[in-house]
């Protein structure tokens, strides 16, 4: 048997981070067991479902590094095969026509509840002949449940589930005007797909009960569940913006890369020995649905923070170059030509040493674009005396005979203009960076300078002298 998986989401809204685990979850599955991931856009809500949310879903996904293994199928295309396995099961007798109105579903409901029991049909039109209804009657197609005994379920995560079928009522799979329920739809799209395993959040869990009846009234091979417990917030309530950010969007636009966000989410609820750190190789070859735990786990911003600063100091240059100079693009008093670019690109490897995220590395980047004069904080200014101003004219005149203007040429400069002048080299470093940088934070000192090179760090020191 091949392992088929699949992530359906609905394109009502953003990239939950919930969605976006059980994606992962669904891809690593299929890569370690050399299977297949599919993906299918459940749109069959065509007044929520819209073309941005589709492309945002794609977006994410292909971000996350999650490939699906063909293209992707939407529910909307396949309404007339969800139509015509309803009418099978009419033909079959095992799916009756309801000719209730809303008015006498309501009364139903209500009664229900007033007499203590679930809200729920009551089968009114279950054995009586469609023929009582007045010619031209609108009616909906409702499967018959088997009313005795019960379901029980091997899920893959949560273990053995009982449900008595006497709590299950008699569903609607085709509406009054000709439309399949979410319920019918997603068991006709997962046989007609192959689905071998549904891993998806517990939330689903009772769903799948009532989905069974379709599998099992059409004599169809069912597949293995596996029900995820959800994503909670860190105080372990529902997550919500309150807790931070909730989609893939939002994590990107925050500065963490995808591989992190990805590692993070996988050592979310999985267990596998001690190492917190995974490649992606390493994940597809460890991962299987025995590790996840049945509770639900608590999303920790610091843990995942943490993560991403180990990715960063990891990850390519050039790219988190690139990444830097897209969101300095537009930023005030910054300029980012191809000068900017070059000097971010010398300095990235200081740079991503101090940064916990992407957003961090542009902020501490930024000076590197900015023109003079530099605006400065209220710690720079400080260290910004009068005498420390006559020393950086003394300074300047040291670094500009430096040749090469290279880190290990300029440290040797500082150290020796430190020493001359009776000074710890702190003392000459710090006003150095903030009149350079505008704060007191930035990569070595010697880094920094080369990194702007010889005329910009002049021009700096010369704007601060004659501002």
């Amino acid at each position: 048997m091949t392992v088929r998986t699949r992530f359906a989401p609905s394109p009502t809204g953003l990239l939950h981070i919930g969605n976006a685990r059980a994606a992962l979850f669904n891809f690593l599955y299929a890569r370690h067991h050399g299977g297949q991931f599919l993906l299918r856009i459940e749109d069959t809500d065509r007044e929520r479902s819209t073309q941005k949310a589709v492309d945002v879903i794609f977006a994410g996904l292909k971000w996350m590094g999650i490939t699906a293994d063909a293209e992707p199928v939407f529910q909307s295309t396949r309404m007339e095969r969800h139509k015509e396995v309803a009418l099978q099961l009419l033909e079959a007798g095992k799916a009756y026509k309801c000719f209730c109105t809303p008015e006498e579903l309501k009364q139903m409901r209500e009664q229900a509840m007033a007499e203590g029991r679930p809200p729920r049909y009551n089968g009114m039109w279950r054995d009586r002949d469609p023929s009582e209804a007045p010619p031209g009657t609108p009616y909906a197609v409702r499967i018959k449940a088997d009313h005795a005994g019960e379901t029980v379920i091997e899920d893959l995560v949560q273990g053995e589930v009982r449900v008595a079928n006497a709590e299950l009522d008699d569903m609607i799979i085709l509406r009054s005007d000709g439309t399949p329920t979410y319920q019918h739809a997603v068991v006709v799209d997962d046989h007609d797909m192959d689905i071998t395993h549904v891993i998806r959040g517990d939330d689903h869990l009772t769903n799948t009960f009532r989905q069974l009846m379709i599998y099992r009234a059409m004599g169809w091979d069912q597949p293995r569940f596996a029900h995820l417990p959800l994503i909670h917030g860190p105080d372990g309530a529902k997550l919500s913006k309150r807790h931070g950010a909730q989609s893939v969007v939002e994590f990107r636009d925050e500065g963490y890369l995808p591989e992190a966000l990805c590692n993070y989410l996988l050592r979310l609820g999985w267990g596998h020995g001690d190492a917190e750190i995974l490649s992606r190789e390493e994940q597809i070859k460890l991962f299987d649905l025995d590790g996840v735990g049945r509770s639900p786990s608590r999303m920790d911003y610091t843990k995942l923070t943490h993560v991403n600063a180990v990715y960063l100091r990891e990850a390519d240059d050039e790219r988190l170059t690139n990444d830097v100079m897209e969101r300095l693009t537009g930023r005030e008093g910054v300029d980012t030509g191809p000068v900017t670019r070059e000097r971010v690109l010398k300095l990235m490897p200081g740079l991503k040493e101090r940064a916990r995220t992407l957003v961090e590395l542009a902020d501490s980047a930024a000076f590197l674009g900015r023109q003079v004069p530099l605006i400065f904080d209220a710690k720079a200014q400080k260290h910004l005396t009068p005498e420390a101003r006559a020393m950086l004219g003394e300074l300047a005149r040291a670094l500009a005979v430096v040749d090469p203007f290279s880190t290990g040429q300029i440290d040797a400069a500082l150290r020796q203009f430190a020493e001359t002048h009776g000074h710890k080299l702190g003392q000459v470093a710090q006003p150095l960076r903030a009149a350079l940088t505008g704060t007191t934070t930035s990569p070595g000192i010697d880094a920094t300078v080369a990194a702007l090179g010889r005329d910009e760090v002049l021009s700096r020191i010369g704007a601060l002298r004659n501002g």
